[in-house]
């Protein structure tokens, strides 16, 4: 793809020129701002492309973990990224975002050279409404990167009331890019972290946290996510423990179809 010339404003916030040392030089997108910094998923996605960008690729992502070491600030920003081995059908990765000489992003990925065999999702597409008669939400916060997706929740939305009332920690909802785009790994590994955060659901308290490191797993083909296309995904994502300033989120996200497109897990930090 031409990320010069793609209007798409996800496009734009990925590219990335090449340096005569062989790092990567980006900047941070306006279009996903977050309260504090950048959108996380959307950093995960600046961490894979040189990847994903870069002639000595073998075959396609299976895992990417970023660690979010400190606040991304708003410019520019150097990534490296090196191979740190090749296999025969894996490669190992291993990437750094680095502004004002500091690190503030680590990274690692795994890609393959994937072949058919025997396969089958144990984890099924809930039985849920489609995205048709579901409503997409109107966000009130003054978030920029909430305008980047159309998302539909199904259950699990925001809490009516801040209250501190116990609540369980699920949520489920369609979601795909705004305006539409077709799915690739990039936008993949973006999706995964659409999420509010876990413990805002659970406790219905307005409490400080922050994503520490997150993990997605590609289950999915290049042609697979081809098939996917423009279509809307359905995100779902629960907590499975609170504690010492800690919580996990682990998370699925399908296509229409009903295949699990990819799984990720996060540790978040919170203030409570």
């Amino acid at each position: 793809m031409d990320y010069l010339a793609s209007p798409h404003p996800f496009d734009q916030a990925l590219r990335l020129q090449r340096l005569p040392d062989g790092h990567w030089q980006g900047h941070t997108s306006p279009a996903y701002a977050n309260m504090v910094g950048p959108f996380g998923g959307m950093t995960a996605a600046q961490m894979l492309q040189p990847v994903l960008q870069d002639p000595l690729l073998l075959g396609d992502p299976v895992a990417l973990t970023v660690n979010y070491a400190t606040g991304v600030a708003d410019g520019p920003f150097t990534i490296r990224a090196r191979a740190a081995r090749t296999n025969r059908s894996t490669q190992h990765w291993v990437m750094e975002m680095v502004q004002s000489d500091q690190s503030v992003i680590t990274a690692t990925a795994v890609t393959a050279a994937r072949r058919e065999t025997w396969g089958v999702d144990d984890e099924p597409l809930p039985d849920c409404p489609p995205p048709a008669a579901c409503s997409a939400q109107r966000w009130s916060a003054p978030v920029a990167w909430f305008d980047c997706y159309e998302m539909r929740p199904v259950s699990g939305s925001l809490p009516i009331s801040w209250d501190g009332s116990s609540q369980d920690s699920q949520t489920r909802l369609w979601v795909h890019d705004q305006p539409a785009r077709a799915l690739d790994f990039a936008s993949l590994a973006a999706m995964s972290d659409v999420f509010y955060p876990r413990v805002w659901r659970r406790r219905a308290t307005h409490t400080p946290a922050g994503t520490v490191s997150m993990t997605v797993y590609f289950h999915a083909s290049r042609q697979q996510l081809q098939d996917t296309g423009t279509g809307y995904l359905l995100a779902q994502a629960r907590a499975q423990a609170f504690r010492n300033g800690f919580f996990d989120q682990t998370a699925q996200l399908w296509n229409e179809a009903g295949l699990l497109l990819a799984t990720t897990h996060q540790i978040v930090y919170y203030k409570s």
